[in-house]
Protein backbone atom coordinates (compact mmCIF):
# COMPACT_ATOMS: atom_id res chain seq x y z
CA UNK A 1 0.00 0.00 0.00
CA UNK A 2 1.50 3.46 -1.01
CA UNK A 3 1.24 6.75 1.01
CA UNK A 4 0.95 9.95 -1.13
CA UNK A 5 2.48 13.66 0.11
CA UNK A 6 -0.75 15.48 0.78
CA UNK A 7 -0.87 19.39 -1.03
CA UNK A 8 -3.34 21.75 0.61
CA UNK A 9 -4.32 24.83 -1.26
CA UNK A 10 -4.46 28.30 0.26
CA UNK A 11 -7.92 28.28 0.93
CA UNK A 12 -8.06 24.78 2.34
CA UNK A 13 -5.50 25.71 4.75
CA UNK A 14 -7.66 28.57 6.00
CA UNK A 15 -11.10 27.25 6.12
CA UNK A 16 -9.58 23.80 7.61
CA UNK A 17 -8.64 25.74 10.94
CA UNK A 18 -12.31 26.82 11.45
CA UNK A 19 -13.84 23.32 11.38
CA UNK A 20 -11.03 21.21 12.58
CA UNK A 21 -8.54 20.86 15.10
CA UNK A 22 -5.15 19.94 14.43
CA UNK A 23 -5.09 16.18 15.71
CA UNK A 24 -8.63 15.56 13.90
CA UNK A 25 -6.46 17.24 10.74
CA UNK A 26 -3.83 14.65 10.83
CA UNK A 27 -5.89 12.00 11.36
CA UNK A 28 -7.60 12.51 7.99
CA UNK A 29 -4.47 13.13 6.27
CA UNK A 30 -3.16 10.02 7.43
CA UNK A 31 -6.85 8.19 6.47
CA UNK A 32 -6.36 9.68 2.52
CA UNK A 33 -2.96 9.40 2.13
CA UNK A 34 -3.40 5.88 2.94
CA UNK A 35 -6.74 5.53 1.00
CA UNK A 36 -7.18 8.42 -2.00
CA UNK A 37 -9.88 6.52 -3.99
CA UNK A 38 -11.65 6.71 -0.72
CA UNK A 39 -14.02 9.56 -1.99
CA UNK A 40 -16.77 9.37 -4.39
CA UNK A 41 -15.92 11.32 -8.23
CA UNK A 42 -18.17 13.93 -8.81
CA UNK A 43 -20.08 13.70 -11.67
CA UNK A 44 -18.65 16.07 -14.47
CA UNK A 45 -15.95 18.16 -12.51
CA UNK A 46 -12.67 16.53 -14.50
CA UNK A 47 -11.72 13.70 -11.72
CA UNK A 48 -12.40 15.76 -8.42
CA UNK A 49 -13.73 14.03 -5.25
CA UNK A 50 -15.63 14.23 -2.55
CA UNK A 51 -15.30 12.94 0.61
CA UNK A 52 -17.83 12.96 4.01
CA UNK A 53 -15.76 12.78 7.31
CA UNK A 54 -16.69 13.10 10.86
CA UNK A 55 -15.65 15.59 13.56
CA UNK A 56 -15.25 14.95 17.36
CA UNK A 57 -17.95 12.22 16.94
CA UNK A 58 -20.33 14.21 15.41
CA UNK A 59 -20.91 11.73 13.02
CA UNK A 60 -20.64 12.04 9.26
CA UNK A 61 -23.88 14.00 8.54
CA UNK A 62 -22.57 16.46 11.15
CA UNK A 63 -19.17 16.27 9.79
CA UNK A 64 -17.20 18.26 6.73
CA UNK A 65 -17.09 17.58 3.41
CA UNK A 66 -13.61 17.30 1.44
CA UNK A 67 -13.48 18.65 -2.60
CA UNK A 68 -9.92 17.09 -3.47
CA UNK A 69 -8.20 15.69 -6.88
CA UNK A 70 -5.95 12.89 -6.55
CA UNK A 71 -2.38 12.50 -8.98
CA UNK A 72 -1.37 9.37 -8.37
CA UNK A 73 1.05 8.71 -10.81
CA UNK A 74 3.06 11.48 -9.03
CA UNK A 75 2.33 10.73 -6.04
CA UNK A 76 0.08 13.46 -4.66
CA UNK A 77 -3.36 14.20 -3.48
CA UNK A 78 -4.42 17.99 -4.04
CA UNK A 79 -7.20 19.45 -1.28
CA UNK A 80 -8.90 21.86 -2.55
CA UNK A 81 -11.88 22.74 -0.34
CA UNK A 82 -13.80 21.77 3.03
CA UNK A 83 -17.04 23.00 3.96
CA UNK A 84 -19.40 21.92 6.84
CA UNK A 85 -22.29 20.10 5.61
CA UNK A 86 -25.00 22.16 8.12
CA UNK A 87 -23.86 25.18 6.69
CA UNK A 88 -23.44 24.02 2.82
CA UNK A 89 -25.10 21.16 1.59
CA UNK A 90 -23.29 20.79 -2.24
CA UNK A 91 -20.71 22.95 -3.59
CA UNK A 92 -21.67 25.02 -6.95
CA UNK A 93 -20.24 23.66 -10.50
CA UNK A 94 -18.75 27.04 -10.72
CA UNK A 95 -16.70 26.74 -7.86
CA UNK A 96 -15.52 22.74 -9.11
CA UNK A 97 -14.81 24.17 -12.13
CA UNK A 98 -12.18 26.85 -10.78
CA UNK A 99 -10.97 24.36 -8.11
CA UNK A 100 -10.02 21.71 -11.32
CA UNK A 101 -8.78 24.78 -13.20
CA UNK A 102 -6.66 25.23 -10.65
CA UNK A 103 -4.99 21.85 -10.23
CA UNK A 104 -4.34 22.28 -13.77
CA UNK A 105 -1.86 25.21 -13.08
CA UNK A 106 -0.04 23.27 -10.59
Amino acid sequence: MSMYTIIETFDFQKKVKEIWSEDEKFEFFIYIATYPEAGVVIPGAGGLRKIRWSSSNKGKRAGARVIYYNELQKGYIYLLDIYKKNLQENIKSGKLKTLRRDIKCK
